[in-house]
């Protein structure tokens, strides 16, 4: 049996919304309407039916066997043709695609509670609320950006794990966004919430990789 969590590329403790964006943003990259693979969307499909509902996900963790294959995400982002493996390598895509892709993530979560400060003063306030949908859209430029970086060379196979966790990093904040968007748009709380929620969950996750990309270098 195929480990619903291996298609989608999370860990069995990835909280929901992980798993949610995890499945977003494979679907957007491998549904037929995108040129994609329709046996991968049946794959999606199929593990998000069970890891998309609380009590399913439940029973099947409870039942889950660790001799499950752990087939490879179907949405890998990181081409099945890598490159060199040597430290020069590794050295060369921590700094020409790890770096910057870094950087630009962190223009995105850093200024974030101050703006939502400022939003938060008056909601309601269009010059407020003008100054908060210019940064969401500076947010979004940055993002496409990062992941225009990111596709730009291969990830050599000793951090293929690295790359994977960078470009869900990368999926979080740009759902975050568009739940961020969506709020400015109707006030509706929910987006807000799940849009602070999905940009906690990537600052933790970059933190851990910065940490792990540290020990790398050493």
């Amino acid at each position: 049996m195929t480990d619903p969590y291996g298609v989608l590329g999370v860990s069995p403790q990835a909280s929901a919304l992980e798993i949610k964006a995890a499945y977003r943003a494979l679907v957007k990259q491998h549904h037929p309407d995108a040129g994609g693979d329709g046996r991968a969307m049946l794959a999606l499909n199929a593990a998000w039916e069970i890891l998309g509902d609380r009590e399913r996900r439940q029973r099947f963790d409870r039942n889950r066997s660790p001799y499950l294959s752990r087939s490879s995400p179907v949405s890998s982002p990181v081409p099945s043709t890598v490159a060199g493996t040597g430290e020069v390598e590794v050295a060369g895509w921590l700094q020409q695609v790890y770096g910057p892709v870094d950087r630009l993530l962190g223009q995105v979560v850093n200024p974030f509670p101050a703006q939502l400060r400022a939003l938060s003063a008056d909601p309601y306030d269009d010059a407020l609320m003008e100054a908060f949908c210019l940064f969401l859209e500076q947010c979004q430029a940055r993002l496409a950006k990062a992941e225009t970086i990111y596709r730009s060379q291969l990830c050599p196979l000793p951090l293929r794990q690295i790359g994977l966790d960078l470009y869900h990093c990368l999926g979080l904040m740009k759902d975050a966004l568009l739940d961020l968007e969506r709020f400015t748009m109707g006030y509706v709380d929910s987006y807000l919430r799940d849009g602070r929620e999905l940009l906690r969950q990537a600052r933790f996750q970059r933190t851990a990789l910065q940490q792990r990309c540290r020990q790398l270098k050493r």
